[in-house]
């Protein structure tokens, strides 16, 4: 079974902390669409014809789409793929698109999984942010999805803002579980190279939160979750029993995906593969001299064939990449790595060799062994991408 993400590259506005391809001007989400389905045409020998368990569509801005774009792409996945077993669709949706005339236009589309991109109910963090909904836009967002019987919710929140205090993140959880979600990733603030936020720390008009602080909500948010019966189950992602996100779950427990739309990236044990994150250049590459979609102000009609790759760029998968990727993805989870497969897939030395390098995050306590697995440990669960870094090779 593999998984299917779809990026979406538009947005109204651009948020202050983003640095995830996207572009405010919607006038090609038509021909995007259409490339779209083009290129899940192209693609879809990549996953050696497995069925697809989960598809997310991600963003940019999904819930910009209109039920008539949905339909588009449903039906050349449906024509490409076997989705007849999809146990998971999910749309990242921001708040303020949420109504009850678009939900009901939902209703008709195979979604079962919304994913609410709230990041904060405190209404100075979201004009921060750059957000363009209130903390009470959001709230109404949930409720209204949980009477359309979207009962699979997902919420993000960002903590480690300038400027807040634990008992402001406190209250932040707070709202959260009173609107009983039964899935909240939540993600400490960081500042990327080419942002409006990296650009006002280097001018000093932001102060950010020091690594004390930034332990100190860490610890809070594992606290409240945990205690309002939520299962830490990824560095950054909570859930009520049962309600895992099994898309981002594939990518961590080395399953198969398949990536379609600018920037969007793939991996299928062989090769990885990356499509270009240029809105232009993909839809140019990926179009077909005699098809006719309206390139005009786009740059004009190539040639593509799937040798040629003008829209993606591809690496195959040595056993030092594949060691890396494992280590990277595994161990951000409660499941860690378990020993039996790792033997498997590298062999009795290098086991032995992750063995002796683990050895002093051991001792000081931030992995342990249990049950055939190593795992990171709530103590060094916020210092784990360092961890992960050093025993990468």
């Amino acid at each position: 079974m593999s998984s299917l993400y779809i990026h979406v590259p538009f947005c109204k506005t651009r948020c202050a902390y983003c640095d995830f391809y996207s572009q405010t001007s919607l006038i090609y989400i038509n021909v995007y669409v259409k490339a779209l389905v083009r290129e899940l045409e192209l693609q879809k020998d990549y996953l050696d014809g497995d069925a697809i368990e989960t598809i997310y569509w991600g963003g940019g801005t999904p819930s910009l789409l209109q039920t008539d774009d949905f339909a588009l792409v449903f039906n050349a996945i449906n024509r490409y793929y076997d989705a007849s077993s999809c146990l998971e669709i999910t749309l990242e949706a921001n708040p303020d698109d949420i109504t009850e005339a678009y939900l009901t236009d939902l209703r008709k589309l195979p979604f079962n999984r919304i994913s609410l991109g709230v990041q904060s109910f405190n209404d100075n963090d979201l004009r921060l942010l750059n957000r363009r909904h209130t903390a009470d836009q959001a709230i109404k967002a949930v409720s209204l999805c949980q009477q359309a019987g979207y009962e699979n919710l997902s919420i993000d929140l960002i903590y480690g803002l300038p400027g807040q205090t634990p008992s402001m993140w406190e209250e932040n959880l707070d709202k959260a579980l009173r609107l009983n979600i039964p899935h909240l990733s939540a993600y400490h603030l960081s500042y990327e190279e080419g942002t409006v936020m990296y650009q006002q720390l280097n001018a000093g008009m932001i102060e950010p939160a020091n690594e004390e602080t930034g332990v100190l909500l860490f610890d809070i948010l594992i606290d409240k979750l945990e205690a309002a019966g939520y299962l830490h189950y990824e560095i950054s992602s909570f859930c009520q029993p049962g309600y895992f996100s099994r898309h981002n779950t594939a990518y961590w427990t080395d399953r198969k995906y398949l990536g379609v739309g600018p920037a969007a990236h793939s991996y299928n044990h062989h090769s990885r593969q990356w499509n270009i994150a240029s809105l232009q250049e993909y839809i140019e590459g990926i179009t077909k001299e005699d098809q006719s979609l309206p390139l005009k102000g786009v740059g004009g009609y190539r040639e593509f064939t799937v040798q040629d790759s003008r829209f993606f760029e591809k690496e195959w998968i040595d056993e030092k990449t594949r060691y890396n990727d494992y280590i990277m993805t595994r161990l951000r989870t409660m499941w860690g790595i378990p020993q039996s497969s790792f033997l498997e897939i590298f062999g009795r030395h290098q086991m032995d060799d992750l063995l002796q390098r683990i050895k002093p995050y051991r001792q000081n306590g931030m992995i342990e062994q249990d049950d055939n697995k190593l795992k990171i440990t709530r103590k060094g669960w916020f210092v784990a991408d360092g961890i992960i870094r050093n025993l990468m090779k």
